[in-house]
Parts: structure tokens; C-alpha cells; sequence
């Protein structure tokens, strides 16, 4: 699966983006650089096909069709549009989860996906609570449980702190598993996982995982590539 943006904005109506150009794809990750507390959350909703921008196309493998892009890529953690509120433990939002997957929701099988995923501590504390990667990682993976998921937006994963290392390799390794990954991230948690200086952050961050088994780009020489907006700038 292949999805581009092209010179995609929104208008000043409610909720502003200036103009973006980007693609995620199939066994990558592809960050971009987006600042302000509004406007990851925008770009998610044009990204997942569930906004229709004022200008621009959005495509997927070639098409525009938004209804294709609701079906097959999930927002994760989007502030205000699908993040989970804060004081609902992590038991009860694996069991959401799990019903929307179409599977066994009760608390037996949601402390086994916890127990899965080596989380099992954090199942009676809220999900506002839970340590930023393990949070992350978790919402990462029930999201890719959903039938039919191909690919997932996660927004803003820097806001809730913790190093960006953690949110990063769970991106990996969904890609790993041949999903597509966007992450949307501010000016320093773009520097980090570029290793370079905040002021000389690429709009763009692309990365395919090494395969499993193998030193992440973290712990090793990077195999990324990083590409400047083919468009305007995000900033």
C-alpha cells in the first residue's frame, strides 16, 4: 500500500494546514515534521482519509479514494479526535480494542494481549498513567489488530514525553510486519530520531527496518533516508 499527499491543505475554516507533500508506504516509516498543537491532528485526518482536504490530492496506490483509506489505515492517538481518555484503565481500553477487531473483549483476553506484549503491568492503571513508549507501543498494536488495517497515522507521540527511541522502534516494528507507519512529530523528536541539532531537522524522516532479529537504526548506523518536503515546508 502506497499513500501520498500532494500540495494537500486546509482551509481556514475551523482548522488551517498549510500546503503538505509526503508518502508513507508498505514496510516503512515515514515521519514528518509538524509543529503546533492543532495541525498533527489536522494532517492525521487528511492522511487517514478522514477529512477531505480544500486543495491538493490525497491517493492510495494511485487512486483517490478516501473510502479505501478509512478502511485500511488507522489514526492512532490523535488529541481530541481518537485519543483515549486519560482515566479509563489500560484493561478497559484493551477490551474497546479488542471488541472493534471483532474479537473476544472480555478482561481474561485482554490481559493475555497485555500479558502478550510483556505490558501486563499497566492493566489497572489509567492509560493516561502508562509510560509514554508502553503506551505508545500498545495503542500501536491494537490499532493494528482491526481487520483490514494496512497501515496506521500515529499523532503526536512526543507529546507525552519519554524518548522517541521507544515510539520509533514500535513504528519499526509494525513495519516490520509490512504495514505502513506515519508518525507526526514536533521539531525535537524529529531531531532525535534524525540525530541531528533541532534547527537543522528534516521536514521528512524515512526509514525501513532492519529485519527482525537485527540492531534497530537506534542502537546502530541508521539505514534511513531523509528527504526534504517535496512541497512546502512544514513549518
Amino acid at each position: 500500500m502506497r499513500v501520498a499527499l500532494a500540495q494537500v491543505s486546509k482551509g481556514r475554516r475551523g482548522r488551517a494546514l498549510a500546503p503538505v507533500t509526503l508518502t508513507y508506504s508498505s514496510g516503512g516509516v515515514t515521519a514528518a515534521r509538524v509543529e503546533t498543537q492543532q495541525r498533527p491532528a489536522v494532517l492525521g485526518l487528511l492522511a487517514s482519509g478522514r477529512m477531505a482536504p480544500s486543495s491538493g490530492t490525497v491517493t492510495i496506490d494511485g487512486r483517490p479514494d478516501r473510502a479505501r483509506l478509512r478502511r485500511s489505515v488507522a489514526l492512532v492517538d490523535a488529541p481530541a479526535v481518537c485519543d483515549p481518555a486519560p482515566e479509563v484503565s489500560t484493561l478497559g481500553i484493551v477490551e474497546e480494542e479488542l471488541m472493534f477487531a471483532g474479537r473476544a473483549a472480555h478482561p481474561r483476553a485482554a490481559r493475555r494481549l497485555l500479558a502478550s506484549l510483556d505490558l501486563e503491568q499497566w492493566a489497572r492503571i489509567p492509560i493516561g498513567a502508562v509510560a509514554p513508549t508502553d503506551r505508545c507501543r500498545l495503542l500501536l498494536e491494537l490499532a493494528a489488530l482491526r481487520p483490514g488495517v494496512e497501515g496506521v497515522v500515529l499523532v503526536s507521540p512526543d507529546r507525552h514525553g519519554g524518548d522517541p527511541a521507544g515510539w520509533w522502534n514500535a513504528a519499526l516494528a509494525l513495519a516490520r510486519r509490512d504495514l505502513a507507519v506515519l508518525a507526526l512529530v514536533g521539531d525535537a523528536a524529529m531531531a532525535a530520531i534524525a540525530r541531528t541539532p533541532v534547527g537543522g531537522a528534516p521536514d521528512l524522516f524515512e526509514a525501513s527496518p532492519e529485519p527482525a532479529g537485527q540492531p534497530t537504526p537506534e542502537a546502530s548506523e541508521p539505514s534511513v533516508a531523509c528527504a526534504p518536503a517535496e512541497a512546502e515546508a512544514l513549518a
